[in-house]
């Protein structure tokens, strides 16, 4: 369980609003409560787009993966996201993706998973909620990518993004994995289109 360094009730923050150095110091304390906790053996990346550093970050995972991959995605429609991951399945990993089927029905996207079944990778589309929109990787059950990076050239290239990375942290690609597991029993089998 993550727990704050400080703990400010709304009363607290009322009073300590009324000077600006306390206020700059009480966003300081909020800033470091949110960055600031303790995970035994873990290495958390960060990664950002258009600069790149996240579709790498997100490339990394996949291609670190030695027996696992897990991906549910929103917009699905990254040329190397899909070459990352036939990749790793020729290397042996048992990779399975499940995508929004709403945020799925463009021509790049249909051409995306067209090219995972045809490397058979399982992929099933998700129509139960209003949107899927998790954007998730888990590895290996030990590492877990997420953020706001879905795993498309224009969240590479034109979006400002986040990926953030948490390595060798089973509890928690636990809880991503039951997770997982719920919206892929709920999706259909994509079938190819050619």
């Amino acid at each position: 369980m993550i727990e704050p360094l400080v703990q400010f009730s709304p009363a607290s923050l009322a009073n300590k609003a009324r000077s600006s150095s306390t206020v700059r110091a009480l966003v300081a304390s909020v800033l470091l409560c949110n960055l600031t906790f303790t995970v035994q053996a873990a290495e958390i990346q960060v990664g950002f787009s258009p600069e790149g550093s996240a579709e790498q970050l997100v490339l990394n995972v996949i291609q670190g993966a030695r027996q696992q991959i897990r991906l549910m995605a929103y917009s699905f429609t990254s040329p190397s996201v899909v070459k990352a991951l036939v990749q790793a399945k020729r290397r042996g990993v048992d990779v399975q993706v499940v995508v929004d089927a709403h945020g799925n029905d463009s021509r790049a996207s249909r051409a995306a998973m067209n090219l995972l079944a045809n490397a058979q990778i399982p992929v099933r589309t998700n129509a139960a909620y209003k949107i899927q929109h998790d954007k998730v990787i888990i590895t290996d059950g030990q590492n877990v990518e997420t953020g706001s990076f879905n795993y498309s050239a224009s969240a590479a290239k034109a979006n400002s993004e986040n990926a953030v990375v948490m390595w060798d942290v089973p509890a928690v690609a636990s809880v991503y994995l039951e997770h997982w597991q719920s919206r892929w029993v709920q999706g259909q089998p994509y079938q190819p289109t050619y």
